[in-house]
């Protein structure tokens, strides 16, 4: 097998994953600031990196996955305020409905979910490290971090500091050193949270936070940093700034990256109208449907989030369903042993390489998806309803079914009952057709009686008047079965 590769936004190239010890990797990903209801461009990464973390499971490395809870923020502080609760109960709220969100998603719990205010005495050790640097400095309570001090500042980024300040559109405070200084320790106004700290009571800047989480839980120098493209900057560049310039290791060794979604051609924000939230679409929706269309399109790419998206993905999943539904069947009916099929578990082999091959090629998933599809059409040209089983067949669709479930457990894909998750897709597109199941039964129960009655011109015209709602039939020795055209 190749070596991974991954695209390292720092060196703006691939490189071969190696981590700083053998077999095992620490790896950070920022996460939600918990104010609200998270949309489904956040979600977009928290899918994406509970894949990498399969997949370098898969490789056989001992993962430390660290994702976070900002829990103190302008957000959190005004939709308090706005409720008129605490700080603290928004906060705990909003987790509790994140992480009903991603487990409703069929994702692995992470090893650590840290939450900024368990962290203000490491924040404040760190940030103090900085002051006697000279990386840092205070002023009127405040303690700003001096881009100047630190070699290097927009590495990440790619961004000229100089260019950034003669673009920017802020006023200029007089009391920065440098525009692009940035607030490690905030005072806080009245009725805001407040700590103690050395520089009167306060909170600590956003950027801070995540530096000295990642130092206090997998120490100074890490494997992976991961988020959205949408960090890089001022997130991401100003953790590298801090946390380089208090310990002077390098933060994290490969630096990813996930794209945005668009909403019919356009970012999804706000501002724009067009945010989808993630319980919305899970609720209108499906998990699995959520997590193909996040992983059936390549990280770095962007990716259109919309209904006829989510049709594309409705019909992808139906094919392999479909076959998981009949593979199941045949080996339900089938008696005695089974016996190996070599020439479909050496197609089968040849696959699975290409879909090592693909993801080792910086989390190639769309080529894997593409072969899996080629697997899926392999056992369809083999298999139908009501065929009889030899051994070594019995064998062919253990085979195929074996395939299926070592990639959906590393998708974390494929895990519903294929039966009742058929039904559930039928069920959603006669909602939009406007059609009973009750009816379809009915109509396809009397296309059976009339077959029976070798009344073939009319059993005909039956199935015809069921294409037409949308509706393919298929006749069976036992019995016919329908389903909805995707």
């Amino acid at each position: 097998m190749q070596s991974l590769i991954v695209y390292n936004s720092l060196s703006k190239k691939k490189e071969v994953f190696q981590p700083l010890i053998a077999g095992q990797v620490k790896m950070y990903c920022c996460g939600p600031t918990v104010y609200d209801l998270v949309h489904v461009g956040n979600f977009r990464g928290a899918i994406f990196y509970n894949f990498v973390r399969h997949w370098l499971e898969y490789l056989g490395y001992k993962v430390t996955f660290v994702y976070n809870y900002t829990d103190v923020d302008d957000k959190i502080i005004r939709r308090a305020r706005d409720e008129k609760v605490s700080c603290e109960s928004v906060s705990e709220k909003y987790i509790q409905e994140f992480e009903k969100d991603f487990f409703a998603l069929g994702l692995k719990r992470h090893d650590h979910n840290p939450r900024v205010t368990n962290h203000i005495d490491e924040i404040i050790s760190m940030i103090q490290v900085l002051i006697e640097k000279k990386i840092a400095y205070v002023v009127d309570g405040e303690v700003l971090y001096s881009i100047n001090a630190f070699n290097g500042y927009g590495k990440l980024s790619g961004r000229n500091p100089e260019e950034l300040i003669a673009g920017a559109r802020v006023d200029i405070d007089q009391r920065k050193r440098n525009p692009l200084d940035f607030a490690l320790w905030k005072p806080s106004k009245e009725e805001e949270p407040s700590w103690p700290s050395p520089w009167g009571p306060g909170r600590p800047g956003w950027h801070i936070e995540c530096s000295a989480m990642v130092r206090k839980i997998l120490g100074d120098e890490i494997d992976i940093h991961g988020g959205g493209s949408d960090l890089i900057f001022p997130h991401h560049e100003n953790e590298i700034a801090q946390s380089e310039g208090c310990t002077g290791h390098i933060l994290s060794r490969y630096w990813i990256h996930n794209n945005m979604f668009t909403f019919s051609g356009q970012k999804m924000s706000k501002s724009l109208g067009n945010v989808w939230k993630a319980r919305e679409f899970l609720e209108e929706y499906n998990a699995e449907i959520f997590k193909y269309m996040v992983l059936s399109v390549h990280y770095r790419s962007l990716s259109e989030f919309s209904e006829t998206t989510a049709d594309l993905a409705i019909k992808a999943l139906a094919r392999v369903y479909s076959f998981l539904a009949l593979a199941s069947h045949l080996i339900k009916e089938s008696e005695g042993e089974s016996a190996t099929h070599e020439d479909v578990d050496s197609r089968i082999k040849n696959h699975w390489e290409k879909i090592e091959s693909a993801l080792n090629d910086d989390f190639g998933t769309p080529e894997a998806f593409a072969q899996m599809f080629e697997v899926v059409r392999e056992f369809n040209q083999q298999f139908r309803r009501g065929m009889k089983l030899s051994p070594k067949l019995k064998g062919a669709i253990q085979s195929y079914l074996a395939f299926m479930q070592r990639l959906g457990s590393i998708f974390s894909l494929f895990q519903q009952n294929p039966h009742q998750f058929l039904m559930e897709l039928d069920d959603r597109l006669l909602k939009k057709k406007n059609l009973q199941r009750g009816e379809i039964d009915r109509l396809v129960f009397e296309r059976q009686k009339i077959r029976e009655a070798k009344d073939f011109k009319k059993a005909d015209e039956l199935r015809v008047q069921l294409a037409s709602l949308g509706i393919q039939v298929a006749d069976t020795p036992q019995g016919s079965f329908w389903e909805v055209q995707k």
